[in-house]
Order: C-alpha cells, then sequence, then structure tokens
C-alpha cells in the first residue's frame, strides 16, 4: 500500500509542476509582442499573439517622404516581420510541451491537420 500511495504522490507532484509550467508559459504567450522598424524608421508596428495588432506608428515627416503606396507597403512588411517574430517566439514557449516526436510544424504549422493527432499506422481511409 504504501508503493501505492508514493506512486501517487509522485504523479500528484509531477501533475502540478506540469500544471504550474503551462500557466508560466500561457502567462508569457499573454505577454507576447514583437515590434518591427522599417529600415528608414518610419514605420514601426508592434504586434501581439495571433498577429493582434498592437500599435503603428509613424515618424511624422513619413506623409512628406512616403507615397500613399510606399506607406502601405512599409506598414505591411513590419507587420509580416513583427508576426513573424511572434509567431516564433509561439514556438519556443510552446515546444517544450509538444507531444514527444511530434513535430511543432505538424501540430500547430500551416500544415497542420486533424490527421497529426491520430496513429500514424491507421490508413488513410480510416484517418478521416
Amino acid at each position: 500500500m504504501d508503493k501505492f500511495r508514493v506512486a501517487f504522490e509522485e504523479l500528484a507532484e509531477e501533475y502540478a509542476r506540469q500544471a504550474e509550467q503551462l500557466r508560466e508559459m500561457y502567462a508569457k504567450l499573454g505577454e507576447l509582442t514583437a515590434t518591427a522598424q522599417s529600415n528608414d524608421h518610419m514605420v514601426t508596428v508592434t504586434v501581439g499573439l495571433n498577429g493582434q495588432i498592437r500599435s503603428i506608428e509613424f515618424d511624422p515627416r513619413v506623409y512628406r517622404k512616403l507615397s500613399p503606396s510606399e506607406l502601405s507597403q512599409s506598414i505591411i512588411e513590419q507587420i509580416g516581420l513583427a508576426v513573424g517574430e511572434v509567431s516564433e517566439r509561439t514556438r519556443e514557449l510552446m515546444e517544450p510541451f509538444a507531444p514527444e516526436g511530434l513535430p511543432y510544424d505538424e501540430l500547430f504549422g500551416e500544415q497542420a491537420s486533424f490527421e497529426s493527432f491520430l496513429p500514424a499506422n491507421l490508413p488513410s481511409e480510416e484517418r478521416r
């Protein structure tokens, strides 16, 4: 009986440790932001998790230096750079929690699908 109790207590401690790590990871995800600034310093964009735009700032001279299409392109480029940084930092935070042997991209990347979660030895028609 003591062995069972010891094993149960060890499992409970491991569960508590992992739950705390997950809480910390989610707190970090909630605070995650990235900022990108154009080379000419005319446009600065900050995004949060999932590419949520937090702020867009312009140098006061932006309207004299850039045409509307150049400004638009610069905004889009900075959003893309900031989103890329947030995505990479999200990966760094979440990857340790992915199931062993299952690459992060298969779970959350562009090619992710429900099939990623199914056993690999099922024939493709049974996986649907």
